[in-house]
């Protein structure tokens, strides 16, 4: 039997990955003249909206989640609802088809926000990277392929709907940025950051690799529905069980120990799979790379680290937790609220000690996966809508800054905070920007898209009996104030004669382009937050 494919709900994919493989022939194919660079560009930007608008196109479509990659009819059986479980002693069970054939591949309101939201901050980044690619210093081929291969991955991650395509797809956009990070070959920073990366995600893999492996050896199924009915179903073992399986008797002579071993098993693997997506987003105590990772890396890599690796490590976690956990609240509640107090506190603390513009947002973009993780915490189903209104309002915010360094570190190397000095009248339409991206990261008018966004995790909290998070969110918001104004007072303060302001300034197009584009769609966000709001709706998530 052969898996019949839905080509419209794989387009977007499907763009990324022709357009990646015609980077690579037009670089290996066209002359090295002076329009190649900004000719591979504009095909990496084309592809990339053209993927975007395929998505636009699916949320704007009227009926029911697109699904592909489903399980032939006839070939489906039913999860066994752990090992060694039972009804009672001497109950024969039968598994019956199930109602609907799961499916690796979901095309939802889920899917289509976390989609929409990397392609979209992927034409910010490959802005970014025209201006990073100016320099002549990297290879304009390799980065372009690798980035779309991440964007592919991040676009896959949210339809992912079975534990196989989840870490294939995690994977996807985890690998590439190893190779983006080390391409700026004669850089000694850039190579560190590149090792430390790899190492951290190696070993965040194997441990998520063994949280699955666990998951699947409890519940006899990959498909994320499914594992969440096998769970609902367990019962404790007991002598005397015979399961049948399509037609097939397994007899278990004496399983009781089997049976009050589950739950311990069961809360192993929850507790392996929340620390493998903690290193992907940088989540307390699986943080410590971030710093350096962040500054040894190209800008553009660590734009894309803050906002698209981070979206895809979160819709990878909302996955897991809200369709397949769901049942194991009980279990992971409690951590994700621990965790994302423990994030926010230490990024904050962090952060406030950074005198580099880089490691800077690199320990606030650790303090703000800790708002992003604080709803989870909340215990209720819906509290996922305020996680992904945040992370929505974060990734404008915070590419913004992103871009607005990109510039500023064309005419000078250091990337000290002090450099900023007098940005705002050295080149107000820069200063401007990065200060109000900076007040919206604050929450602070008239940055309001911020401080919507954190109103959003306050009422979640609130209302799901969080009040302790919302206690420590209230004091880390106060005290990332600190950094983020220090910042702002330094952008308009007169600068010294001493500050260098020599640099190259090559690129300074597209990255102007980019701080356009994250300014007009934060001043949107902070007119209208509704727009976001009206994307997290309360059925976010269909089932496999």
């Amino acid at each position: 039997m052969i898996q019949s494919i839905d080509y419209y709900a794989v387009a977007p994919l499907l763009i990324l990955a022709l357009t990646a493989g015609l980077v690579l022939l037009l670089d290996a194919f066209l002359p090295r003249r002076p329009y190649v660079r900004p000719a591979l560009g504009a095909v990496t930007l084309a592809g990339v909206i053209g993927a975007l608008a395929v998505v636009v196109s699916q949320a704007l479509r009227i009926g029911d989640p697109l699904r592909t990659f489903c399980v032939p009819e006839g070939l489906l059986g039913s999860p066994r609802a752990a090992i060694g479980a039972i009804a009672s002693p001497g109950i024969e069970q039968t598994a019956t088809p199930a109602a609907a054939a799961p499916c690796s591949f979901v095309v939802d309101g889920f899917t289509l926000v976390f989609a929409g939201l990397a392609l979209a901050a992927g034409i910010v980044v490959v802005l970014l990277s025209a201006a990073e690619l100016s320099f002549g210093d990297i290879p304009v081929g390799e980065w372009y392929f690798l980035l779309l291969c991440t964007l592919a991955g991040a676009v896959a991650l949210p339809a992912s709907r079975d534990l196989i395509m989840l870490v294939v797809a995690l994977e996807l956009v985890s690998l590439p940025v190893f190779a983006l990070t080390a391409l700026r070959r004669y850089d000694g920073r850039s190579s560190e950051a590149a090792v430390k990366l790899f190492l951290v995600s190696v070993v965040s893999t194997a441990v998520m690799l063994f949280g699955v492996s666990l998951l699947y050896g409890t519940t006899g199924t990959v498909y994320l529905g499914r594992i969440a009915e096998a769970l609902q179903q367990r019962v404790l073992g007991a002598p005397g069980l015979r399961l049948v399986l399509d037609g097939a008797d397994t007899a278990y002579g004496s399983s009781p120990e089997i049976g009050h071993d589950l739950p311990a098993v069961v809360t192993v693997a929850v507790v392996l799979v929340i620390a493998g997506f903690a290193f992907k987003i940088a989540a307390v105590p699986f943080h410590a790379w971030a710093g350096d990772v962040y500054q040894g890396a190209p800008i553009p890599v660590a734009a894309l680290l803050s906002v698209i690796s981070k979206a895809a490590g979160f819709a990878g976690l909302i996955l897991i937790l809200v369709v397949a956990l769901g049942g194991q609240g009980a279990i992971w509640v409690p951590l994700i609220a621990i965790i994302a107090a423990l994030t926010m506190t230490v990024g904050n603390l962090l952060a406030m000690r950074q005198r580099h513009a880089v490691r800077l947002l690199a320990w606030s973009s650790v303090a703000q996966s800790g708002y992003i993780l604080a709803p989870l915490g909340a215990g209720r189903p819906e509290a996922m809508n305020a996680s992904i209104a945040y992370l929505v309002f974060y990734a404008a915010m915070n590419l913004g800054a992103f871009a607005v360094v990109t510039l500023v570190s064309r005419r000078s190397g250091k990337g000290e905070l002090d450099d900023y000095r007098g940005l705002a009248f050295r080149n107000p339409a820069a200063g401007l920007a990065l200060a109000f991206f900076l007040i919206c990261l604050a929450g602070l008018p008239p940055g309001l898209a911020g401080l919507f966004a954190k109103i959003v995790v306050f009422r979640e909290l609130l209302g799901g009996g969080g009040g302790w998070l919302a206690v420590v969110m209230a004091v880390n918001t106060v005290a990332g104030l600190y950094y983020y104004i220090a910042w702002v007072v330094r952008i308009f303060t007169p600068a010294t004669e001493g500050t260098e302001t020599t640099g190259r300034a090559a690129g300074w197009i597209p990255a102007g382009v980019a701080i356009a584009v994250a300014g007009i769609v934060a001043v949107a966000f902070s007119v209208a937050p509704q727009l976001v709001l009206d994307l997290v709706p309360g059925a976010l998530i269909a089932a496999g």
